[in-house]
């Protein structure tokens, strides 16, 4: 039979703040990015069209379905965001949960965009592309 784990009050009280320290760096991140939904939405979609990672016809389209998504993912609750994430929520080790969001955003939903006419690339390259891009809005919001 397995041994039981029953951590003290004082292990229960340290995973609980990092937890909630998670948490709390979750939804901040989130609030960042809807706080300039409109200059990370052109920048994501101008920078995946210049790494030649999504072919479209219409830059303008795939800007207002990432505006969308972004705008989805700061209504959205736990149980949307982690669903949503659910295909790729492996694909780097220590994952940003907007990059995330918006990387199974493109993989499952806006490929099928009547607009897009390929993504190209693998799933962890669209990731740093994002990833690289919401860094920038993280950074220059904690700066202000």
């Amino acid at each position: 039979m397995p041994k039981m784990f029953r951590p003290s009050t004082r292990e229960a009280r340290i995973l609980s703040e990092i937890e909630s320290s998670r948490e709390h760096a979750r939804r901040k991140a989130i609030f960042k990015v809807k706080e300039s939904i409109d200059s990370v939405s052109n920048a994501l979609a101008t920078k995946l069209i210049q790494n030649k990672l999504v072919e479209t016809s219409n830059k303008n389209a795939i800007e207002e379905q990432l505006h969308k998504c972004i705008e989805n993912l700061a209504k959205a609750d736990d149980f949307d965001i982690d669903y949503q994430i659910a295909p790729v929520r492996r694909l780097v080790e220590n994952p940003n949960i907007v990059s995330l969001y918006i990387t199974s955003f493109i993989l499952e939903k806006l490929i099928k965009h009547k607009d897009v006419e390929d993504i190209y690339g693998s799933d962890e390259e669209i990731y740093e592309c994002i990833d690289n891009q919401i860094k920038k809005y993280l950074i220059n919001a904690k700066k202000k």
